[in-house]
């Protein structure tokens, strides 16, 4: 368990911040952009969970932040060249496996897409796609980062089902798609 009893250490003050292995990083490293953009994920999904209220899905969403915190872990833990130190929090196939069983589940009972889907709706709807907006862009640093250091590249899966899953998650929460936004090309020309 973490412990934390001084929230500041004065050590980031030069624009660094410390990686896992002790290594250090500038701030606004691709890597750091990445860990950055996932908590801000975290954060909207909080906000969503509030949306949704006392409905099913919202201890699915508390999971999947507690994944995301262990993904912002795996992306602030060097992946060495060899064997993965054994202490190393990672994301694993099966937390993707499972995402993708949500996604399947839930996309079942929904009618299939005959146009794209705006974003909103319902309340709840609305902030999951904005948590899912987010997500991409989280994933878009994580790709970023990926093609300066060597991720783990679960944790990038993981980000793309993570953005499936609330996309599918806001259409059932928008009356099982009948309540979407389609988009209509052009019309307010």
């Amino acid at each position: 368990m973490v412990k934390l009893n001084k929230i500041y250490t004065r050590t980031g003050d030069a624009g660094t911040t410390g990686l896992v292995d002790g290594s250090r990083l500038p701030k606004h490293a691709p890597r750091m952009q990445a860990v950055g953009d996932i908590d801000e994920a975290n954060s909207a999904i909080g906000l969503a969970i509030l949306a949704i209220g006392d409905r099913a899905e919202a201890p699915w969403l508390t999971m999947i932040q507690n994944d995301l915190f262990d993904l912002g872990a795996d992306l602030a833990t060097p992946l060495p060249e060899g064997a993965d130190e054994p202490w190393a929090l990672r994301i694993i196939p099966s937390q993707v496996v499972r995402l993708e069983e949500q996604i399947d589940a839930m996309n079942a009972e929904l009618a299939p897409l005959d146009s794209f889907v705006l974003p909103g709706g319902s309340p709840a709807a609305a902030a999951v796609h904005l948590a899912r907006a987010i997500t991409r862009r989280a994933e878009r640093s994580a790709t970023a980062a990926a093609s300066v250091d060597r991720l783990n590249p679960q944790a990038l899966a993981y980000l793309n089902r993570l953005s499936d899953l609330l996309f599918v998650l806001a259409r059932r929460l928008n009356d099982n798609g009948a309540g979407d936004v389609k988009w209509v090309p052009g019309a307010s020309r």
